[in-house]
């Protein structure tokens, strides 16, 4: 298959996936009551949709397609660029901060990348503010499940690769509970993308099952301060440490799109 049609396909497949999980935030905010949709922010190299509901506090789907050059110095940690420095990217990525404490916020990502090499990265993850162990069993099944689909290597590899990736060295503690986490995905192109896409649609299924679970749950104001306070956390992370933000960054990105994944509100202490 040609690189062109490669990049076709991902594309369509990115921005179809941009309408399946927006459709579903959607769908949750009408269930719970709320008529709030998407606001569509269409840029030179994409669209980034936020919405702030009744459930979602605030929640951003973003699709890119962004060509250029790496910085040179950024360039030496990326394959494929020891000659030539230009590349092609395109992806989606979706950060979910629910209104609730009982819910966790939702992180997935992935994308498609073309230097004088190409691959694919990304992966997803949650972040509790309140312990729900059945919860958390619940997720790495479903993730363990759809991995060995594809291969038994996967979930144990990918796994791993997240808990050391979403790790915040300065607080010494994970920033929530894993999931999988994937990049330089180059081996065999066909496979690769279905296991892409089949990535996507499990977080669609796992975001419409563990939001529409817990929404009309209550809570109380103390596990707010929890949830603002591990919201903290997931700044530092974003900022520090985050290739994504700093790919984003670094490539010419959108700011806007790129630091939607900040949350609403947070607390430090």
């Amino acid at each position: 298959m040609k690189i062109k049609e490669k990049k076709n396909l991902t594309k369509r497949w990115f921005k179809e996936l941009q309408n399946i999980i927006c459709d579903t935030i959607e769908t949750l905010e009408k269930e719970h009551g709320s008529n709030i949709k998407f606001k569509k922010n269409k840029w030179k190299h994409g669209e980034y949709r936020t919405i702030y509901g009744k459930v979602i506090e605030k929640g951003g789907v973003a699709y890119s397609n962004v060509v250029g050059k790496f910085p040179k110095e950024f360039a030496k940690k990326i394959p494929g660029t020891k000659n030539n420095i230009n590349f092609w990217s395109s992806g989606i990525s979706v950060v979910i901060h629910p209104v609730s404490p009982k819910i966790p916020a939702m992180h997935f990502n992935t994308r498609f990348i073309c230097t004088q090499k190409n691959w694919f990265g990304g992966g997803m993850d949650v972040t509790p503010c309140l312990v729900d162990n059945k919860e958390k069993r619940y997720f790495h099944n479903k993730l363990k499940k759809m991995c060995d689909f594809h291969s038994k290597k996967y979930y144990p590899k990918y796994k791993k690769w997240c808990d050391k990736y979403f790790y915040l060295p300065h607080r010494n503690e994970a920033r929530g509970i894993g999931g999988i986490f994937f990049d330089y995905k180059m081996d065999d192109w066909e496979k690769d993308f279905l296991f892409v896409k089949d990535v996507g649609t499990t977080f669609a299924y796992l975001l419409k099952t563990i939001v529409g679970k817990k929404m009309f749950f209550k809570w109380k104001k103390k596990e707010k301060e929890i949830q603002l306070l591990k919201r903290g956390r997931y700044v530092e992370f974003n900022l520090l440490y985050d290739r994504g933000t700093k790919f984003g960054l670094n490539s010419g990105g959108n700011p806007k799109a790129i630091l939607m994944s900040m949350p609403p509100t947070a607390k430090w202490k």
